[in-house]
Order: structure tokens, then C-alpha cells, then sequence
């Protein structure tokens, strides 16, 4: 069995170079409540990459993880690139992919079987997949959730 959580980084300045954006004081909240939160649900062996994008590596560090940062989910990776990385769904254990839209939205779509168009991950928000094999291949959407949502219910 394998978990697939697609994270998209939280909130960053919007300055130049685009590599070297780095979160503001609210995305740095913002990754720190989605860590937390994660962290209390994580269980078994976890995996965390992140794009080579300042911002992204910022947000997954807020798990307090070690982080392998992978060049091919750069800002203008595709949906098929993240995928890739992750190893989904052959892999074992907790994969955290923390990334960039439009492709990391774009992958969110294709595995809720929607159109690309149909779905968008605000700053810091994941969705959390499962799979199984119990004769047919299955994947389930266990849970998605923003910063937002977290940050109103503490």
C-alpha cells in the first residue's frame, strides 16, 4: 500500500527570481499548521520531495523531515514529471510531494479522474490519496485540507 500526499507549497513573495521566492510570514504559518497537522496522522516510513524552488523546500521542511529536492518537479514540471518522482502507486509507505501549480493541481485532477480544469489546490493546501491492491487496483482520496480550515479550528 502506498500513500500519496501532493502538497502544494504555501504562500511565497512574490519577487524574482521565481526560484528564490520564499514564503511570507503568513505561508510560514501556513506550512507549519499543515506539518503539524500531518505529522499527527503520518504513521510508517515517509518520504518528502520537494522542487528545487525555495518556496517549496521551506514548506516541506516545516515537517521536520529530511527533504530530497528533485530537479525534474521544478516550477514548470508537468502533471507526468510529479507522478514520476513519486513512484505512485508501485511504491510503498508516505510519499509527500510538495509542489507547484498548475501541475501539481493538474495531478490532483487526473487521480480524482476529472479535467485538469475541475480542480485547483489553493497555497498550502494537500490532498491525500491511498491505494490498494485487494485484486483490482484502488485509490481513494482519504482526506484533503487547507491551512485555512486548521487555522479555524484551533
Amino acid at each position: 500500500m502506498m500513500e500519496l500526499i501532493l502538497w502544494r507549497h504555501a504562500e511565497a513573495a512574490d519577487t524574482v527570481p521565481d526560484m528564490a521566492r520564499a514564503l511570507t510570514h503568513k505561508g510560514r504559518r501556513q506550512a507549519q499548521v499543515m506539518a503539524d497537522w500531518m505529522s499527527s496522522q503520518l504513521a510508517g516510513p515517509v518520504r518528502v520531495i520537494a522542487s528545487p524552488a525555495v518556496r517549496t523546500q521551506q514548506t516541506a521542511r516545516a515537517l521536520h523531515l529530511p527533504v530530497e529536492v528533485l530537479p525534474q518537479i521544478d516550477p514548470d514540471a508537468s502533471a507526468d514529471a510529479l507522478l514520476a518522482a513519486t513512484g505512485w502507486p508501485a511504491g510503498h509507505g508516505v510519499v509527500i510531494l510538495v509542489g507547484h501549480n498548475p501541475a501539481i493541481s493538474e495531478l490532483a485532477a487526473r487521480l480524482a479522474g476529472k479535467d485538469a480544469a475541475a480542480l485547483s489546490l489553493g497555497r498550502g493546501a494537500a490532498f491525500w490519496y491511498t491505494s490498494r491492491d485487494d485484486g483490482a487496483p484502488q485509490l481513494m482520496l482519504k482526506t484533503a485540507m487547507t491551512p485555512a480550515l486548521l487555522l479555524h479550528a484551533g
